[in-house]
């Protein structure tokens, strides 16, 4: 994995536990590494499922996973053994944030929500990213940017009139999400600077998708007005 040592930057003196994967949990991982920060990637070990296969399984070597995961260390682990289990309680203690993707019940299945964690390091700085957040009638089921993108209304307003829906060429559901929650971590942070405690970050791609849709969903919260599709044009 890409490691430059930058370990001199503003966010040194913390240490990153991630365990997201795909875009959204590595794009909010991704500030603290090149701010400075340690982060240890747990990567999923050898055959196991719900690994990385989206940004190249375990090719660390292409590009976009150097792009994610630059200046993080990693480390395999296997959570549903008990070794690895104690390994990352041990991690867990000594950490400051923690980040995690999964659905939301399956972190409950492998033990590490937010309660146990707490447990461990109650100034643990817990972050989730979901598809539709973690509690609701969606919330079991997974998410991914393109959904995100037609359910938050984006795709109505992308792309010619009378052409369609039209997804926008970045991820950006996953983006937004990923930043969003960083900036939650840091936020975080700064509030336990008074408290003395960590607390529990969350995001989801759809709530992080119509939050972007900025004064297309004021005019229509405050005016009643549909926003359309203008192509190049502002609208």
């Amino acid at each position: 994995m890409l490691n430059t040592n930058n370990h001199n930057g503003p966010l040194s003196r913390f240490t990153v536990i991630d365990a997201s994967r795909v875009r959204a949990g590595p794009t909010a991982i991704r500030l603290f590494a090149d701010m400075g920060a340690r982060v240890i990637k747990l990567e999923i070990p050898d055959g196991a499922p719900g690994g990385d296969d989206m940004i190249g399984a375990r090719d660390h070597d292409r590009a976009d996973f150097e792009n994610l995961h630059r200046n993080k260390e990693s480390l395999t682990l296997n959570l549903k053994a008990e070794e690895g289990k104690a390994i990352f309680r041990d991690l867990i203690r000594n950490a400051d944030i923690f980040i995690e993707n999964y659905r939301p019940d399956v972190k409950y299945k492998l033990g590490i929500d937010y309660e146990s964690l707490r447990v461990l390091n109650p100034r643990l700085v817990y972050a989730s990213i979901s598809g539709f957040g973690q509690d609701g009638p969606y919330s079991k089921r997974p998410g991914f940017d393109s959904i995100a993108q037609g359910m938050g209304g984006l795709m109505s307003i992308t792309g010619e009139p009378g052409r369609g829906p039209a997804r926008v060429g970045i991820p950006l559901a996953d983006l937004c999400a990923g930043h969003f929650c960083a900036q939650g971590i840091l936020v975080a942070l700064l509030e336990r600077e008074a408290s003395g405690e960590g607390q529990w970050v969350q995001t989801n791609l759809l709530e992080s998708q119509i939050a972007m849709l900025d004064f297309q969903a004021a005019k229509w919260l405050i005016d009643g007005q549909v926003s359309g599709q203008n192509g190049n044009e502002h609208p």
